[in-house]
């Protein structure tokens, strides 16, 4: 070991004694009240030396008040060098920093919100390609080129009354195709300029199987499968063979994509609930008529006769 290197690990004297300078430069850096006591100090070098102190600041457990002091050759005065708080072997660090691509999580997105998309999302591909270039068995003839194909569609709207009599005479060509593929996807409101690709189209049936998939346990209490269920409205495209949308607003996937596997008690067909029961209609006849009598019968025992009228009264 070199006589150099057995110096740079003592201490030197006059700068190890340096403890108030150290402690006035901590105060001065950090808040009052914050620095503590001295903890220790460390030879960095040939009369630099570092004292440390301990951090009473709430949240920093285990950092501590480094300040670096050093003095010149043959030179009596300690100087400061420089002071930080660094943290200590039993220090609470903050995690890691993870990009906010990779934290945002879905509901975190609030109202005004904006979340930019990466121009080389493996989600999305560009909805159409070769706008400006005709495809290999394309029927426009070699004298059409992108560069003059929107001229003979204007000239084409224009109909033959635009045309110089000779060039009517002249112009043999087969009528090509109307615009671009991005004025016609324009035309039919298909213009994205980007959409799903199939890693996309995956992830998303992955991460909607898992939330309403056959796997849940509503899936697996379920009487019946939402594939037999009249509240299902199926999707377009590729996904209409395993997903749908629920419009049961008592289900708890209501307004959700599910699989066609998931289920839950609200299915259409589970529990069909009887019609009540109804009463018959009075039945009237209206073709007859009942007799009513103004005088009941004489044998009916209504009918005072004379003869009890004389015995009530005691005549003969």
């Amino acid at each position: 070991m070199s006589a150099a290197t057995t110096r740079s690990r003592t201490p030197d004297r006059l700068c190890a004694e340096a403890v108030d300078l150290a402690r006035s430069a901590a105060e001065e850096a950090a808040a009052p009240g914050v620095v503590g006591e001295h903890v220790s100090v460390v030879a960095d070098g040939d009369r630099v030396v570092t004292h440390f102190f301990e951090c009473k600041e709430p949240g920093y457990r285990g950092w501590r008040w480094a300040v670096t002091v050093a003095r010149a050759s043959r030179a009596k005065v300690v100087t400061l060098d420089e002071t930080v708080l660094l943290p200590g072997p039993d220090a609470l660090l903050a995690p890691e920093w993870v990009p906010w691509s990779e934290r945002l999580r879905p509901g975190d997105m609030g109202p005004g919100d904006l979340l930019p998309t990466e121009a080389e999302d493996l989600r999305l591909e560009p909805g159409y390609s070769g706008a400006d270039a005709l495809p290999p068995n394309s029927v426009l003839p070699d004298a059409v080129t992108p560069q003059n194909l929107a001229d003979l569609v204007e000239a084409e709207d224009a109909g033959p009354e635009a045309l110089e009599p000779a060039d009517r005479a002249t112009d043999t060509s087969p009528a090509p195709e109307r615009g671009s593929i991005a004025s016609v996807a324009e035309e039919l409101g298909m213009r994205r300029a980007r959409v799903l690709s199939r890693y996309g189209l995956h992830a998303a049936a992955d991460r909607w199987d898992e939330a309403f998939g056959a796997k849940t346990p509503m899936a697996q209490a379920a009487p019946a499968p939402c594939v037999t269920c009249g509240f299902l409205l199926p999707l377009a495209g590729s996904l209409r063979q395993a997903f749908g949308v629920c419009a049961n607003e008592f289900s708890p996937a209501d307004g959700r994509v599910v699989s066609l596997a998931y289920g839950c008690g609200g299915h259409s067909e589970a529990a069909v609930m009887p019609k009540p029961p109804r009463r018959a209609a009075p039945v009237l006849d209206s073709m007859a008529t009942d007799a009513f009598p103004l005088r009941p019968p004489a044998d009916s025992g209504s009918v005072i006769t004379a003869e009890d009228e004389s015995e009530d009264l005691g005549h003969s």
